[in-house]
């Protein structure tokens, strides 16, 4: 009942559309869901090291805010003037936030895409419409993992020799990052070419080829599909009613939380929290029937 054991073009479905929504959404009420459901799930999916590293979007939403501010002058609530005499407004610097909390609730949803569309999916998806296409996808995927291990063995290697990239003083230390990631580039480059070399020689790229796959859509996935379209429906609608949007120039200016607009945001709240229930609950199902066993 995992959310990756369902067919690839319900996860590619889900993903576009909860990314698409989450750049297009602007009111404060979607942003915070949107933001904390992203978070969870990929902290569930990655573990304490994607929930301690997800914080460092707290500091970014702030810094961006402040820059964004800096350099956009809009609104009627004056904060303070920057050293051009340009007046920092509250309305910028909102705005500001809810750009950067766009961007970190993005990259967060691609975390869990890297994790959840695996190559087969990609090219199970995209290979019979575009055999190119679906292997420039796939080894996009597949490179950011991979190039973040081989990056990790490549210091490892490094410090052995006291070279690693946290070794020796400033000057050293740079020198050491500096090397590591010409390594890590360098193979990463090498690495493309052989693969695009050897997909080719295999004739991947041939008119009419076949391709294995095991996926088949089944009831299972019937279900998910009908209640994953309803979601999108009302929400969809929602934003046709001009509940998901709120205008910073020049005030805030929002439509009032109603029984009608709570029930988009439950909506987008269940759309956006499926695959994490589907993960937890296909995890406790799993622990009950090896307990039996």
């Amino acid at each position: 009942m995992k959310f990756d054991s369902y067919h690839p073009t319900i996860n590619f479905l889900y993903f576009t559309s909860v990314i698409v929504m989450s750049i297009s959404f602007d009111h404060p009420v979607f942003l915070v869901m949107s933001y904390v459901m992203s978070y969870l799930y990929s902290a569930k999916l990655y573990g304490k090291k994607a929930f301690l590293g997800n914080l460092l979007t707290v500091p970014f939403i702030i810094f961006f805010a402040w820059f964004y501010s800096y350099y956009n002058h809009f609104g009627v609530t004056y904060l303070s003037q920057n050293f051009t005499e340009n007046y920092i407004t509250l309305e910028a610097v909102i705005y500001g936030a809810v750009i950067g909390i766009k961007i970190s609730s993005v990259i967060m949803w691609l975390e869990c895409v890297f994790e959840i569309l695996c190559t087969d999916k990609v090219i199970y998806l995209f290979g019979r419409l575009s055999p190119k296409l679906s292997l420039f996808i796939s080894i996009t995927l597949r490179m950011v993992p991979r190039v973040i291990a081989r990056a990790k063995k490549i210091n490892t290697a490094q410090r052995g020799i006291g070279r690693g990239a946290g070794q020796g003083q400033i000057v050293e230390k740079v020198k050491n990052s500096i090397r590591l990631v010409s390594m890590t580039v360098t193979w990463t480059l090498e690495n493309l070419v052989d693969s695009a070399v050897s997909m080719k020689n295999r004739g991947y790229s041939l008119k009419g080829r076949t391709a294995f796959s095991i996926y088949r859509f089944d009831n299972r996935d019937r279900i998910i599909v009908i209640i994953l379209m309803w979601m999108i429906f009302l929400i969809t609608f929602g934003y046709l009613l001009d509940q998901t949007n709120i205008t910073y120039d020049p005030m805030i200016i929002m439509n009032k939380i109603t029984p009608v607009s709570c029930v988009f945001y439950i909506s987008y709240f269940i759309f956006g929290m499926l695959p994490l229930m589907l993960q937890v609950y296909g995890e406790k199902k799993f622990a009950m029937q090896r307990k039996k066993a």
